[in-house]
């Protein structure tokens, strides 16, 4: 059985973001980057599925620049099998990663695919589903539990729903799953895994080698603008009542919300 887990690499969340000064991006200079956060999830479920039926192999596949080379061998040293580089230098939208991944997929006969709910660097929730719609495969996110039936047909999971409510559903394989915090505790990378990971040759394609060559994105990313910066608290004085009328005040007069 071949367990597939798509990885990204993002910006570890203490970073300190700059924007480029045409306001497309951001700077990628002096950035750390790190395995998307719901992925280590994802690895470390594709880990365990492996280990739970002893056979199979667990490969993970990431698309960018390389730099994310890094993040796969990550994933290896965590105990992955084979690692999978779809190098591209500039920026992809999420449909035409979507397609790399989904084609890599094809071309490893991924049984089950894990990945993450979401990454945290925009938040889209959309990379499973888009890889699920190319494959024609099944899809289920925000999965806490994950069960391969013994005949390795179906799954049965557990998937998180509004309001603390579980939803236990059952899909056929293969399938994509996106799995949420929760599910598992990744674990650490061990010294051999570390040195096998240094070793480990890492399949690389290219947009042309996928048949993607001549795609574009099909959206644009443009006028980048951060937040604005939150206004200083104010903080009220004098006795209950007193400060019952300022802050009923403040209410009205400046945040407008009574």
């Amino acid at each position: 059985m071949n367990i597939i887990v798509l990885i990204k690499q993002v910006p570890d969340t203490e970073t300190k973001v700059r924007i480029t000064s045409d306001k497309k991006g951001i700077e990628t200079n002096d950035i750390k980057w790190i395995i998307n956060p719901y992925d280590e999830f994802a690895i470390e479920e594709g880990l365990k599925t492996k280990e739970k039926l002893k056979e199979g192999t667990v490969t993970v596949v990431t698309v960018g620049p390389d730099r994310t080379v890094e993040a796969l061998r990550t994933a290896v040293a965590m105990g992955a099998d084979n690692a999978v580089h779809v190098k591209v230098d500039g920026m992809l939208d999420t449909y035409l990663v979507s397609r790399a991944l989904a084609e890599v997929c094809k071309k490893e006969n991924g049984h089950i695919i894990f990945t993450g709910k979401q990454a945290i660097d925009d938040d889209q929730a959309a990379t499973f589903s888009y890889v699920a719609e190319l494959l024609n495969y099944p899809s289920a996110t925000v999965v806490v539990k994950c069960d391969i039936s013994a005949d390795k047909t179906k799954a049965t999971l557990e998937q998180e729903g509004d309001g603390g409510a579980k939803n236990i559903i059952e899909t056929a394989l293969p399938a994509v799953i996106g799995v949420n915090k929760g599910i598992n505790t990744p674990r650490y990378a061990s010294l051999p895994g570390i040195m096998k990971a240094k070793k480990k040759e890492i399949k690389t394609y290219t947009l042309n080698d996928l048949g993607l060559g001549s795609e574009t994105n099909k959206t644009v990313e443009m006028d980048y603008q951060l937040p604005p910066e939150r206004a200083a608290g104010k903080k009220l004085s004098g006795d209950i009542p007193a400060q019952v009328k300022e802050l009923v005040r403040l209410l009205r007069e400046e945040a407008k919300v009574v």
